[in-house]
């Protein structure tokens, strides 16, 4: 299944696209929408800038056709019938025209930057936002089918090949295309035949455009393919470090991280080569046409049938057609990447998260009571059919299916503490995610305060929950931020009262800033004990109705442990607990002891009940604790038993 999904992934990511899709580019427009007035004057400016650039070489051909080379004083023009007919003068007021044409170029070139890239920074904020905000409401499964890697870079490498062709690809072309159409128009209303034989090396051109973005397209796609596997491959061997070092991997790491850059590079120098051959074959052409045009114009000037301002406008006007040929071959690649950056990022937005809200959501009665009715839940993706037959209470049993959980029932009333127990894969952690809805059953129901988790709105019904797992979580910012995580109704004092009660508010108190003192990336500054301690302070301070201790107490020492168990009877007290755990001081008081086996219920009831029934129960406390009895003594009471959790 692992190498299932890294082919999907890395079949994603070489995917190139078409260079232009009308439906991906029509909803890619729709995120211009709130700037349209920014856009509309980058489009003015530069359709004024376009005019601008064809102008220069006309105001050439002006210029030396009425004051240079037939100073004979008639206007040819209704432009030159503006003109004084002074040469000196004339040619001083086109001077002046000419300078003016560029600083208002310059002008025009200031305000199309500036406002497309303030426009594709504006977009990239929105569309990272939309991205992220869509993520943060998907399902677990989701994540479960999707690497981290890949989200990543969907939110960061994805948009940014959509802002550069907001802010470079679609502004170039547009303009790229409006000077080529002004040239050509130009060109053709001087001098048809002389246009004619300027443009014949157009199709060699598009023959060798042809070929070098065939090669291009290839070798932009292994380059981004390699950029994938040095992005995963740096991700999973720098997390790894430790294990690498301790194992003296160093030297095989960077041999198998050679190859990889070493694909990247052999992909980069392909393409270079590429670029290399075309940029000089596409002057060399356009030097071609402009050879053409000095020696079919030149004749044509002493015949009298082309005059001399028109040559040199036509050879000003060559230079620049086939300068927005090479630039649109340049940009044919940033809108390829940009069309498949879309796709992808489409794709990601129109997943729709298979757990939601329901439209008319309701809420329980405040009394944490848990109740599971015949659950049967799988992790595995179901097709529609099945899921149906499912719901028409057909057999389960009858069903292709790997069930994590068969026909699991139980009720935790309300201020009632539970453990589960049972060997590694046998469904506990299974049953808190069930809880907290991060998955929705294929059968049966989960009830909490007598209202099905499927009617609650989500952000209510985990509202009620405060979880504590295995491994504890810390994010960047404060010990304070990591203590109240976005719950700004929690007070200071509330902070440091909760702090206290799980005996860290004095650790917390010797740092260099307190409950102010920064807390890096996943909290490394911090030890393992420290954090989950940070974490038990974090559930108290949110006063949840229903609390859970998924295997909680497993990173603490044994001192840290006996320091936090008045503080465990004081987060459980009052509230409905549901304690996964390893270790007896966390369920030796338990109401109920869930023992699960293989996805079943296999026995329920307190500690001693368990342990007078002799069966599965007591089978796993000897196991455990074989090694620490004497021989011949019988089993203690008051002991209680965990096993390690899924």
């Amino acid at each position: 299944m692992a190498d299932a999904k890294q082919s999907t992934q890395q079949h994603e990511d070489d995917v190139v696209g078409k260079a232009y899709d009308g439906r991906l580019m029509r909803r890619l427009l729709t995120y211009l929408r709130p700037y349209r007035l920014q856009v509309a004057i980058s489009l003015i400016a530069i359709l004024c800038k376009a005019f601008s650039d064809v102008l220069g070489p006309y105001l050439t051909k002006v210029a030396i056709d009425l004051y240079m080379s037939q100073p004979d004083g008639k206007h040819h023009s209704l432009f030159a019938r503006h003109l004084s007919r002074n040469a000196i003068t004339g040619i001083s007021e086109i001077a002046g025209i000419y300078l003016g044409s560029l600083v208002f170029s310059y002008f025009l070139e200031f305000v199309q930057t500036y406002l497309m890239q303030w426009t594709g920074q504006k977009v990239m904020y929105d569309l990272r936002s939309q991205i992220f905000r869509h993520i943060q409401r998907m399902h677990v499964a989701f994540f479960d089918r999707n690497p981290t890697g890949r989200l990543v870079t969907r939110v960061t490498s994805d948009v940014d090949a959509l802002n550069e062709m907001f802010t470079s690809g679609v502004v170039s072309i547009f303009e790229d295309v409006l000077v080529l159409a002004g040239i050509v128009f130009v060109m053709l209303r001087m001098n048809w035949w002389l246009a004619l034989l300027a443009f014949s090396v157009i199709p060699f051109i598009l023959l060798g455009t042809q070929i070098f973005r065939k090669y291009v397209r290839e070798s932009y796609r292994r380059i981004r393919t390699a950029i994938a596997r040095i992005n995963s491959y740096l991700q999973e061997h720098v997390s790894g470090m430790s294990v690498v070092q301790l194992f003296n991997r160093e030297e095989r790491a960077f041999q198998d991280f050679e190859k990889v850059n070493r694909q990247h590079m052999k992909a980069f120098k392909d393409a270079i080569m590429a670029y290399a051959l075309y940029y000089p074959t596409v002057e060399i052409l356009s030097s071609i046409a402009v050879a053409i045009i000095i020696w079919m114009g030149g004749r044509g000037v002493l015949r009298g049938a082309v005059t001399l301002g028109v040559l040199v406008a036509f050879i000003q006007y060559s230079q620049r057609f086939f300068r927005p040929i090479q630039d649109l071959s340049d940009k044919y690649n940033i809108l390829q990447s940009a069309m498949a950056a879309s796709e992808r990022v489409f794709r990601l937005l129109d997943t729709a998260s298979e757990v939601v809200s329901p439209a008319n959501a309701r809420t329980g009665d405040g009394s944490g009571r848990i109740e599971f009715r015949h659950v049967w839940f799988t992790y595995q993706k179901l097709d529609a059919a099945t899921a149906e037959r499912l719901r028409e209470n057909l057999s389960p049993e009858n069903e292709d299916i790997e069930w994590v959980l068969r026909d699991v029932s139980f009720t935790i009333d309300a201020g009632e503490t539970a453990a589960i127990v049972g060997h590694t894969g046998a469904g506990k952690t299974t049953l808190s995610s069930l809880m907290l809805r991060f998955y929705d059953v294929q059968r049966g129901a989960i009830l909490i305060e007598g209202v099905d988790v499927r009617d609650w709105d989500m952000h209510a019904l985990r509202r009620r929950f405060a979880v504590v797992l295995q491994d504890p979580v810390l994010f960047t910012g404060t010990v304070a931020s990591n203590i109240r995580l976005g719950s700004e109704w929690i007070t200071e004092e509330e902070i440091e009262s909760a702090a206290d009660q799980v005996n860290v508010g004095e650790y917390i108190r010797s740092l260099p800033d307190g409950f102010q003192e920064a807390v890096r990336e996943r909290g490394n500054t911090l030890s393992t004990g420290q954090k989950q301690l940070i974490n038990f302070a974090r559930a108290l301070a949110h006063n949840p109705r229903i609390l859970i201790l998924d295997e909680a107490t497993s990173s603490v020492d044994t001192d840290t442990e006996m320091r936090v168990r008045s503080a465990l009877t004081r987060l459980v007290t009052g509230r409905t607990s549901v304690v996964v755990a390893h270790r007896l001081s966390t369920i030796q008081s338990a109401n109920h002891i869930l023992v699960m086996h293989k996805g079943q219920l296999r026995e329920i009831g307190t500690h001693q009940e368990l342990l007078a029934k002799r069966g599965l129960y007591w089978k796993l406390y000897r196991l455990q604790y074989r090694d620490q009895e004497i021989p011949g003594a019988d089993v203690p009471s008051g002991h209680a038993l965990a096993v390690s959790g899924d």
